[in-house]
């Protein structure tokens, strides 16, 4: 299940980056020497960008993520295990940079801190739901206000299996949390998707009541 109204915006933002992925194209050509980095990094410019974007909210912070991003990746790649998950494995730069900025620290200080042990753990969707048949029907501008709603740890997941097309154990390397983890964060992700669009139509109909 694909979130609706996400392309465009995608496509959006895209279109914005092109001088940002040539900057970091000139940077990573400049200091990769055979290595095969740049071969394995920039394809997936788009993808860490739009990741970025979707964390920070912000366009400029966003910027500033990926060039990090791309710049700790370089710089660390000898520790990378040639025939690992390398997409797995710089999204986990990307997303540990955010956690310790200030944007994610700030973001993540309005989740309450719980144990996930214990939590209802839901095996995999696999056909459709009252929430995936809510996103299909959903227009892009709903999905983008509704999922500036969901707290990041729940956003994140959201976005790796939707957007991204993860599988559950890419997802789980890229958090570095268990499987188990994972789908159960998917399922209070959705659910709390579900939440912010019906309060939307709450919204909604008190305006033009």
């Amino acid at each position: 299940m694909q979130l609706a109204g996400l392309p465009g915006a995608i496509e959006n933002v895209r279109e914005q980056t092109a001088a940002l992925s040539g900057l970091i194209l000139g940077a990573v050509s400049a200091h990769d020497t055979n290595t095969g980095f740049e071969e394995l990094a920039m394809p997936l410019f788009d993808s860490l960008y739009n990741f970025a974007h979707w964390l920070t909210q912000t366009r400029e912070v966003a910027e500033a993520l990926v060039q990090e991003t791309y710049a700790k990746a370089l710089k660390g790649f000898g520790s990378f295990q040639p025939g690992t998950n390398f997409r797995a494995w710089i999204f986990r730069i990307l997303r540990n940079t955010f956690l310790t900025s200030r944007t994610g620290l700030a973001a993540t200080r309005t989740v309450p801190l719980e144990t996930e042990d214990g939590e209802e753990q839901t095996v995999a969707v696999l056909h459709e739901t009252p929430e995936s048949i809510l996103l299909v029907q959903a227009d892009q501008q709903r999905v983008q206000a509704a999922l500036e709603q969901v707290p990041v740890m729940f956003r994140e997941v959201l976005l790796l299996c939707e957007v991204e097309d993860m599988s559950y154990q890419e997802i789980a390397d890229t958090l570095a949390v268990p499987i188990g983890t994972v789908m159960s964060r998917l399922y209070r992700a959705r659910k709390a998707l579900r939440a912010a669009l019906q309060e939307q139509d709450k919204m909604r109909e008190t305006k033009h009541a």
